[in-house]
């Protein structure tokens, strides 16, 4: 498995790709770009977004180089949304609004019990981070956020409380400083689920 500073540099490598293609990005109509490079993710807001955080609060366990690409990546990405403040906000909401579907299916899959013996939280909960992303850019000015979005995150966060059991921060440990507990919560522990019988 890899350590948090192996998946930091990845996630440096993807920030700076993505960045390079955001104005493309938020001048087109679509949601998932194709990856922009081979073996990265889909380019999204929320997928910009998660990587962000994490990197702004995280540099300092990287190179200086690495540093340097990094505020760049930022940088460019500041001035493409500078001219695109509406196009931003309408695709980050739409965004969100696939997220959060993305998410719900995961509740309901945790309240059916049809988790299968693969299913990995850790990997999971991603969605969940990446709509904590959008929501906070969103709450910056001069955008404005939709009441209804959080509404909906307020009731899937009720049905994963009622199944969570607390412990350790789930993601690598150089990661924690990033993700203060009384925010990521969903971060420090898994819901308890138990696996529906294949023969019944």
């Amino acid at each position: 498995m890899q350590d948090g500073n192996e998946r930091l540099t990845q996630d440096a490598a993807v920030l700076v790709a993505m960045a390079g293609q955001m104005d493309q990005y938020l001048d087109s109509d679509i949601l998932f770009w194709p990856a922009p490079r081979g073996g990265m993710p889909a380019l999204t807001l929320g997928g910009y977004l998660l990587r962000e955080h994490r990197l702004r609060l995280l540099a300092g366990l990287l190179p200086a180089d690495q540093q340097a690409q990094i505020n760049a990546a930022m940088t460019q990405f500041n001035q493409v949304l500078a001219d695109r403040v509406v196009r931003f906000e309408k695709k980050a909401h739409n965004e969100l609004e696939a997220r959060l579907r993305q998410w719900e299916e995961y509740i309901k899959d945790m309240d059916r019990g049809t988790f299968d013996r693969s299913s990995n939280y850790g990997t999971a909960v991603e969605t969940r981070a990446i709509i904590q992303a959008l929501l906070e850019k969103l709450s910056l000015p001069p955008y404005q956020t939709e009441a209804r979005p959080q509404q909906h995150l307020e009731t899937l966060d009720t049905r994963l409380r009622s199944r969570f059991v607390p412990a350790d921060f789930i993601w690598p440990l150089e990661w924690e400083p990033a993700y203060p507990r009384p925010t990521y919560w969903w971060l420090y522990g898994s819901p308890h689920v138990t696996e529906r019988d294949p023969n019944s």
